[in-house]
């Protein structure tokens, strides 16, 4: 005998399911679609540290207005809390930014895509080492699903790149981890300080830091780029960096934080296409079934969780 049909969600539930899965869907290809625009302004001789600077620069004023606008009616911060938010800047967006430029520089948009989504994979492993947790035979297969899917692609990247894919891939790699360990710490932050706060107050600590790299490490004259970079870069910094940050806010609020991941899994698919139309990178069948693991993986560890 077959289950009875679910029973249809009330008209509020409902219309907030379709928005919020449209801002979800929104958020996912725009926050792909950074590594796209970062690939296409190298091809005007930019080096990764100015990139991320001029992302930073275009970046930081929505995000001081977003701090702002966040903290209203909220009570202050104490020293405590801007020494934990500085540490979350630093480790969350300053440096994953930098290092997920710099891989960008060696491997294709869509490896790094699959890279960086392994990030939930990561977070259970620092839940391992750091609180002790377990680790069920199902979650481990899920990880050898996913690792399975990165592995296949990452031998085509070696047969189209060469060996500085390895360079790439572990910076990238890098990246997620610390990306991580953001996700890790910030858990109980975010629920004292407010996650609209704490992303805009932390983001902003990442803007500064990055400008400040930018000057420390290269002459002023390094800012002339070519136009196209400066207008890619500003792409980049309101539809790929802030813009997404919003929708993903705004979807975890009307359909939750597990239905948003769940739509999340369009990233690596929208970046694998966009790398093919926009890049011209290659699309192969080992490159689709490596994809198409990777996003199982992380299905699989979401639903065994």
């Amino acid at each position: 005998m077959s289950e009875p049909a679910p029973a249809a969600p009330p008209p509020a539930a409902s219309s907030a399911l379709w928005p919020g899965l449209l801002l979800a869907t929104l958020g996912a290809i725009a926050f792909s679609g950074k590594a796209i625009i970062a690939k296409l302004a190298y091809r005007h001789g930019v080096d990764a540290i100015t990139l991320v600077m001029y992302r930073m620069l275009f970046a930081l004023p929505r995000f001081v207005m977003l701090s702002v606008w966040a903290s209203r009616g909220r009570p202050a911060l104490h020293r405590r809390d801007w020494g934990v938010i500085a540490g979350l800047g630093f480790t969350g967006y300053y440096l994953a930014s930098t290092l997920d430029f710099l891989g960008l520089q060696y491997v294709s948009a869509s490896l790094e895509r699959l890279i960086l989504y392994l990030n939930p994979t990561l977070v259970l492993a620092l839940g391992v080492v750091l609180f002790e947790r377990r680790v069920s035979s199902r979650q481990l297969m899920a990880l050898a699903v996913s690792y399975g899917g990165v592995l296949l692609v990452f031998g085509q990247e070696l047969t189209h790149v060469g060996p500085h894919a390895v360079l790439g891939a572990a910076l990238v790699f890098g990246s997620a981890t610390s990306y991580a360990v953001y996700l890790v710490l910030s858990g109980e932050e975010v629920r004292r300080i407010g996650a609209l706060r704490l992303t805009g107050l932390a983001s902003t600590v990442a803007c500064v830091l990055c400008i400040a790299q930018f000057l420390l490490l290269r002459p002023l004259a390094a800012m002339a780029v070519a136009p196209e970079v400066i207008w890619l870069s500003l792409l980049n910094a309101l539809v790929c960096t802030f813009a997404p940050v919003l929708m993903v806010m705004m979807a975890i609020e009307r359909i939750g934080a597990t239905l948003v991941a769940q739509t999340g899994m369009i990233g690596p698919m929208s970046t694998l296409l966009m790398g093919v139309l926009l890049l011209g990178e290659p699309f192969t069948a080992g490159i689709a079934a490596g994809t198409v693991l990777v996003i199982a993986g992380i299905w699989l560890l979401a639903k065994w969780r």
